[in-house]
């Protein structure tokens, strides 16, 4: 009976897709690119976007200052909005940059005739306010707390006012300065070296124009206005996202330049071709798997990772090639480390947790990370030992020698005791935050019960759609919570700036995670250059998280995608999002793979 139900509901999930795709034909000649979305989006406003969800739709519509070259390896980072690297003072606190002439925002309403106007520097001093009124209470500001000279004043000014725009945005901070329309000036409060990779090269700086703020609103989340190669059609919040070109946007000439295997890998192909290549791109949001992949097998999504439950039906038992009938499809198959971490959080203000050192060492104890990788990942992840994840600038490859990830039930059933002797009494059951309502999320929900009632500890699982576990997460209202991140650059002080007390949420602390001596150290190595000195603090501060356990750090991802081979110009890049303007679809071999399939169809095979 169950089977039967779920089958049904697949069949009308494709139904109404398939419904949808019908009265959205392409033209002919016209380039769609489809593409899966597992969640739901919470925002379209890049000030407040931190999820990879929302910043992978508003990455190809807003733009920032700096961006990773597409096909160089080792990442370099080259100007986008901006004409060139800036220019730094001496003592590495003023940073100069000029703004490129004649970006304009796309075409919108909230402009005089509906005409974009000039992008200019003073876009970017209001990007940067917006992002720190306290009114508006961007998930991003921790990055930029106590960065810029003046601009914690402008928020402490701002918590006098009811409403975002009742804020005078005229009121002059010294650290961000205009100098004329195209010139840029920041004035640091002390040395950040990794402003570039985390602030100018991160969407929340992406411009948003003061006219679309006051046209739209709180509606804002719902009207991005850019500067990049796409503008938003059409948001059906829980069926699909439809982006298409924006037509004035400046243009770009695909790169010319990568590695030496990305000449025979024809990713080069294109080299000096305008982009973007596709006329239209749509999300498709559906977070069960299964309807996902029927659609990818059937061509209608272009792109697809290789969920759970068909991982062992499509792979050779190596775990690195595709099978036989797969290859005869043309599908291509591609295995690449994503530098991220998983967890299971726990919330340090939690009365139960927050004091119990043991309990949450308990937890961690208790969780068979290799067995919930072979049940959960068919076995293609790693087990995260600790933090900082393979790929950045300080990870510890001898970090599993130090045992935190250690699984000891014997051990976690003596913490237990040593907990309910802290608490006083029998530890009640505790509430984890699962974000997701999919098969995936209740098997893991499932599996974690099932381990934790193994050394005595009792949980619940609320499972919750996305943006609701952000707003609940963002309020400190999850007890335990199954989270992750992937990074934004090759540098770990990313991953580490989310256990500094002073970035609680909705800022990166999720944790409520308080160490004065961590504080103490964090603000020193946050001004160092990078040095052997800087990458032994860098452990030092990771091991001192590892050792107050604010969380059962889980597992490091190792990505499997299937791109179609119409789908070309794929290559992993994993420090940033706005790549799909690169991405084509070959029109006419896509036509032909429908034909087979009709054909298929017809002869009844």
């Amino acid at each position: 009976m169950r089977q039967t139900k779920a089958y049904l509901i697949i069949c009308c999930i494709l139904a109404a897709v398939w419904g949808c795709e019908k009265k959205k034909t392409a033209a002919d000649g016209e380039m769609v690119i489809c593409r899966p979305m597992i969640s739901k989006v919470q925002t379209l406003d890049p000030t407040n976007t931190r999820d990879i969800y929302s910043a992978l739709v508003v990455s190809q519509m807003c733009e920032q200052l700096y961006v990773y070259h597409y096909l160089k390896r080792p990442y370099q980072l080259i100007p986008l909005l901006a004409e060139s690297m800036p220019a730094i003072s001496d003592d590495g606190m003023t940073y100069t940059i000029r703004i490129k002439q004649g970006i304009r925002f796309q075409d919108d309403p909230c402009f005089p005739d509906g005409k974009g106007r000039e992008l200019k520097a003073s876009d970017f001093v209001y990007a940067f306010k917006r992002l720190a009124n306290a009114k508006y209470a961007s998930q991003n500001w921790s990055v930029f707390d106590d960065r810029i000279v003046g601009l914690n004043d402008f928020r402490e000014y701002s918590k006098g006012f009811k409403k975002e725009w009742d804020v005078d945005y005229s009121k002059p901070v010294e650290g961000l300065q205009a100098l004329d329309d195209y010139t840029l000036q920041i004035k640091l409060t002390r040395p950040w070296p990794q402003i570039l990779e985390l602030a100018l090269n991160d969407y929340c700086t992406s411009p948003v124009p003061f006219e679309a703020v006051q046209h739209y609103g709180v509606d804002i989340v719902s009207h991005p206005v850019g500067t990049g190669p796409y503008r938003l059609k059409t948001w059906q919040r829980s069926s699909y996202i439809e982006l298409e070109k924006n037509l004035n946007w400046r243009g770009e000439l695909y790169p010319s330049e990568g590695e030496p295997e990305d000449q025979v890998n024809g990713l080069l192909a294109d080299a000096g071709k305008p982009v973007p290549f596709a006329d239209r791109i749509i999300f498709r949001i559906i977070e069960e798997d299964q309807p996902n992949w029927l659609l990818f097998m059937r061509g209608k999504l272009d792109v697809m990772y290789i969920p759970k439950d068909n991982f062992d039906k499509v792979m050779m038992p190596d775990k690195k090639r595709l099978m036989s009938f797969m290859q005869d499809q043309q599908i291509k198959l591609t295995i690449f480390n994503d530098p991220s971490t998983f967890w299971v959080g726990f919330n340090m203000k939690d009365p139960v947790l927050g004091p119990n050192l043991p309990l949450r060492k308990a937890i961690s104890r208790a969780i068979d990370r290799q067995k919930y990788i072979d049940i959960l990942f068919n076995g293609r992840v790693q087990v995260a030992h600790g933090l900082v994840s393979p790929g950045l600038n300080s990870y510890d490859p001898n970090m599993a020698d130090y045992g935190y990830s250690r699984f000891d039930l014997n051990e976690a059933r003596a913490l237990l005791k040593e907990a309910e002797a802290i608490y006083g009494k029998p530890i009640p059951k505790l509430t984890l935050a699962m974000p997701g309502t999919d098969t995936l999320p209740k098997q893991m929900g499932q599996l974690l019960q099932r381990m934790l009632e193994q050394a005595g500890i009792q949980i619940q699982v609320d499972y919750m759609d996305f943006p609701t576990y952000m707003e609940r997460q963002n309020k400190g209202q999850c007890q335990m919570f199954i989270s992750g991140v992937s990074a934004s650059c090759p540098d770990a002080m990313d991953f580490l700036e989310m256990f500094a007390s002073k970035y609680f949420a909705p800022g990166s602390n999720k944790f409520f995670y308080s160490n004065p001596e961590f504080d103490a150290l964090y603000e020193q190595v946050a001004v160092m250059q990078d040095s052997p000195d800087r990458l032994a603090w860098y452990r030092k501060l990771e091991h001192m998280i590892l050792d107050d356990y604010p969380a059962a750090f889980m597992t490091h991802r190792i990505t499997f995608y299937l791109g179609h081979d119409w789908y070309k110009n794929y290559k992993p890049f994993v420090f940033g999002y706005g790549v799909l303007k690169y991405h084509r679809v070959d029109v006419e071999q896509r036509e032909q793979f429908f034909n087979r399939i009709h054909s298929s169809k017809k002869e009844g095979k």
